[in-house]
């Protein structure tokens, strides 16, 4: 078991993205199945289209940002809940002037991402 605030945990750049950051708030370490991940794009960042080897279940907490999930495009903001299966490919461009901040939930298997762009 652990409880901890989220200014205890390392925040990472994502190379991938523009003005994008992760963290692991629960990893492998502690979660036998799922990891529990917080992403923070700044306005007018974006991530690029990619695929993942792992399903995705997100859940917004800030801001509005553009997704493409295959060949459909959703506006998504705060409160909103996304599933984006494994191998589809997806991206994120975030709109207006907040930062989009959304939860992702990944099981705890091998991911490979690669970038469609």
């Amino acid at each position: 078991m652990s409880v901890k605030h989220i200014n205890q945990v390392e925040t990472e750049t994502v190379n991938a993205g523009k003005d994008a950051t992760k963290q692991v708030l629960i990893g492998s370490d502690e979660g036998p199945h799922f990891a529990l991940r917080r992403f923070e794009i700044q306005p007018g960042g974006n991530m690029p289209l990619h695929t993942n080897t792992v399903e995705h279940e997100q859940y917004v907490l800030n801001g509005e940002a553009e997704i493409q999930i295959g060949n459909e495009t959703h506006l998504v903001k705060k409160n909103n809940a996304v599933f984006i299966p494994a191998g589809i490919p997806h991206s994120y461009k975030v709109l207006g002037d907040e930062p989009f901040i959304f939860i992702c939930v990944v099981p705890n298997q091998k991911d490979i991402i690669e970038v469609v762009e």
